[in-house]
């Protein structure tokens, strides 16, 4: 294990046939929380000056929760091995190895965007292993219909028809749009930081693998996770509309839904706030 700070360390296990990279933070003796990050990024710091990253927000959940925040497969120090393609069941049974090799007794799994999908697939999957769970806008890949699959195939792939990522097409979609430059400029560091030179080309098939296509899941088979459950979305969010994110909640038996004002694809301090509010009013859990 190394130690990144006062507060928090990095350590890897072996779960599902992998080396799964984690940063694990706050004390042992307070309720487990599995932290799922977005796709293309990573728990590296880096991160941590985004509106993406969790880390931003680390003080205030450490404050209250026993973080477990792992690297996806595939992702920053996590790598992917075999010749299986990486698909959301996956990454679903590969948080669901993490919480058996860490001894965890019924954690929540909080995740954001991709993560909040992998949290819910996780859930369906593998009832009962989580205590509570929180999908924050992740619920447009539940619907097979979804805008976001063509968007994805053409950005990423460069076409509507593609079967594999296109880093080429990437660079060019991303320069068009300078914030998005700044973006794809953090996935270079932070995945060739982890994998070495051009390591971010063989990230992004494994997001691309994973993310292109409906994961065979619908908003259905939500009603099989009976444990507390926030659907959580800001009201600006394009890639997970309020309109997917009410379906879904409508089919969890012990849901809770949060619209926030104002907001879009992002973690905020309000998004953290709800989370922590949500877990602390579920005494059957905490």
């Amino acid at each position: 294990m190394t130690t990144t700070s006062a507060a928090s360390r990095t350590a890897t296990v072996r779960a599902n046939g992998i080396d799964i990279h984690y940063l694990e933070a706050g004390s042992p003796d307070s309720s487990d929380l599995v932290l799922l990050h977005g796709g293309l990024v990573s728990t590296n710091p880096l991160w941590d000056e985004t509106p993406l990253s969790y880390g931003t927000h680390l003080a205030a959940l450490i404050d209250r929760f026993h973080v477990i925040a792992p690297d996806q497969r595939g992702c920053g120090r996590t790598r992917h091995t075999g010749d299986e393609r990486v698909s959301m069941s996956l990454l679903a049974d590969d948080v669901a190895a993490l919480i058996g090799a860490l001894g965890l007794d019924r954690p929540a799994v909080a995740g954001f965007s991709m993560g909040g999908m992998i949290a819910t697939i996780m859930a369906i999957r593998h009832p009962g292993l989580a205590g509570a769970v929180v999908n924050d806008a992740g619920c447009d890949i539940f619907d097979p219909g979804s805008k976001s699959f063509p968007m994805l195939r053409e950005v990423f792939g460069g076409g509507l028809d593609a079967t594999e990522a296109d880093p080429d097409a990437v660079e060019a979609a991303f320069d068009a749009d300078p914030a998005m430059r700044g973006f794809l400029s953090l996935i270079k560091a932070d995945h060739d930081s982890a994998g070495g030179p051009g390591y971010w080309k063989i990230m992004l098939q494994h997001f691309f693998q994973a993310a292109r296509h409906w994961p065979g899941y619908g908003v259905d088979d939500f009603a099989g996770i009976d444990v507390p459950s926030l659907v959580l979305v800001g009201d600006r969010d394009e890639l997970s509309p309020v309109e997917d994110c009410v379906r879904a909640y409508r089919h969890l038996p012990r849901g809770q839904l949060c619209v926030l004002p104002d907001t879009e694809h992002v973690i905020t301090a309000a998004k953290v706030a709800a989370i922590v509010d949500f877990l602390g009013r579920t005494t059957s859990w905490s």
